[in-house]
Order: structure tokens, then C-alpha cells, then sequence
């Protein structure tokens, strides 16, 4: 089996391309350098040479008050180049899994969305990703669309890497309390992808950690774990106002992982406490 990862760069796609080696899987990672999503000429060609028999697509512009200023780049790279993308994959007959995100919910209640529930996203980022499913819908059979959110891994920012780095200058953080979702840790959603794509268990799913937090609190038992006395208070979202509007809700039932045969990432405490051992030992 021959893989291509796009966005190799990025915390997900770096520890995609490690699962599939460590798997002995041939696999190949692949930046914006190499494989533009605004290039489809040039995505053709590399495609057509290397001729994988699944790509996992994490590429993606994720800047997301950024994208309220330059949604056309936005929508050009997430939804344009996923469709372009798509059908390169259609028209080779090769798997594509696609990762998406929550916010292409609309992110109110307290409710756990499910995979085919109705989609109202509240930014410019959000509607972007939600054109790219929608075109991988449209256009694949062979089809996984992963919905994940809160993403942190060893290769690049993340919050915790922002709450451990102001941890060294403050004694006390003001960190949000009121947006509730699931932190997912790159290296165990790598290894779920990895079973996927491997699969033919094709369709939508969600995958996170097990377990929902605030900001607040997943800042909390980070300092909790790395040992740091650092006082967290919790603020509303109005205390700091962003450029895109954030979901408030973006709890995912990870049901549909069960009913096809694949395992729950574990909770969302184990997982910090594996990165931080991972960060340390890096």
C-alpha cells in the first residue's frame, strides 16, 4: 500500500506520516512547497507519478480570524483545492480521507452533534471546510471524512505549548470557560487514521479524545501535570473578543467510531500527560 499525506508540516500530518512508517507502510509527506492545493496542474502531475492507493488530506488554511479578512484564500485552499484534490482521487480510484473540523457546526446548546447532523458554520473557516466535505461527498465513493477538534501534537503551536510557555512569565492566566469540545492528540488520532485507510469501513465519523473540557480546564490540568504554579481563573468569551466567532459547543459523539468496528482515542487527561512526557523527552 502506497500513501501520500499532505500537510506533512503540520502536527497531524507529522504524525501521520511516522504512524505509516512505523507500520511499515510506504507513505510519502508532501507541504505546500511540493504539493500547492491552489496548483491542480501540479497536483495532477505529482499525483499521476506517484500514484498512491490513499491520500490523507490534512493540509488546510487554519488561521482562522485571518480567514475573516481573506476568506477567498481560505475557501480557494480548503474547498477548491480538497475538490481538486477529490477528483484527482476519483479519476486514479484511490481512498481519500479528508479532516475536517467542528466548526462546521453551529456550535450552541450543549447537545452532542453527530455526524449527519445539520451544519451552520459560524466563521469563514468553518464554511470552508464545510465546502471541502461537501465536494468529497459529491465527487468519492471511497471516502472518509474525520471531524476532529483541539488539536495538539510535537510538530508545531498548539495551547499547550502557549499555556506552558506564559506558565514561565505568570503566576496567574485568564483563560476561557465557556466554549466546551474534546482536545485530540495527533499522535493517537494518527493511529486511528492509520486503521482507517488500511479499511474499506468508508463514511463520516468524529474523533477525539474521550472526554469534554473548557479552555480553562484543559490549561488547568495542564499545569496540574507539568507540575506548575499557575493559577487559572475562568473568563467568558467576551473577555476576549477574536475577529471570527468561536463555537461555543463543539462536543462530538464518537459513537459511529463503535457501530464501524474502530477504536476510541483515550481520554483527553492521558492524553496530555503522554505529550507532556513526549515534549519533554523532545
Amino acid at each position: 500500500m502506497k500513501v501520500l499525506v499532505t500537510g506533512v508540516t503540520g502536527q497531524l500530518g507529522y504524525d501521520c506520516v511516522r504512524e505509516l512508517e512505523k507500520r511499515g507502510i510506504e507513505v510519502r509527506g508532501v507541504s505546500s512547497r511540493d504539493f500547492s492545493l491552489t496548483d491542480p496542474v501540479g497536483m495532477q502531475n505529482y499525483m499521476e507519478a506517484y500514484r498512491p492507493d490513499a491520500v490523507i488530506h490534512c493540509a488546510a488554511y487554519t488561521a482562522v480570524d485571518k480567514a475573516e479578512d481573506e476568506p477567498e484564500i481560505c475557501e480557494a485552499i480548503n474547498a477548491e483545492g480538497t475538490r481538486q484534490l477529490a477528483m484527482i482521487c476519483r479519476d486514479l480510484d484511490c481512498k481519500m480521507l479528508y479532516i475536517s473540523t467542528d466548526y462546521v457546526f453551529p456550535g450552541v446548546d450543549e447537545a452532542y452533534y453527530e455526524p449527519n447532523d445539520i451544519k451552520d458554520p459560524c466563521n469563514a473557516y468553518g464554511r470552508s471546510k464545510l465546502h471541502g466535505e461537501e465536494a468529497v461527498l459529491e465527487l468519492l465513493e471511497k471516502y472518509f471524512i474525520v471531524r476532529i477538534s483541539w488539536v495538539f501534537g510535537i510538530n508545531g503551536k498548539n495551547f499547550i505549548r502557549t499555556m506552558l510557555k506564559l506558565a514561565e512569565t505568570h503566576k496567574e492566566l485568564t483563560v476561557v470557560n465557556d466554549q466546551i469540545g474534546s482536545p485530540t492528540y495527533t499522535r493517537d488520532l494518527a493511529v486511528l487514521l492509520a486503521d482507517m485507510v488500511q479499511s474499506d469501513k468508508y463514511g463520516m465519523y468524529h474523533a477525539t479524545n474521550e472526554g469534554v473540557c473548557s479552555w480553562a480546564e484543559l490549561a488547568a490540568e495542564t499545569f496540574r501535570q507539568a507540575g506548575k504554579d499557575v493559577k487559572v481563573t475562568p473568563v467568558p468569551s467576551s473577555a476576549y473578543p477574536t475577529k471570527a466567532v468561536r463555537p461555543k459547543n463543539s462536543r462530538l459523539s464518537k459513537d459511529c467510531l463503535e457501530k464501524a468496528g474502530f477504536k476510541r482515542l483515550p481520554k483527553w487527561q492521558d492524553a496530555v500527560k503522554r505529550y507532556l512526557k513526549e515534549i519533554k523527552e523532545n
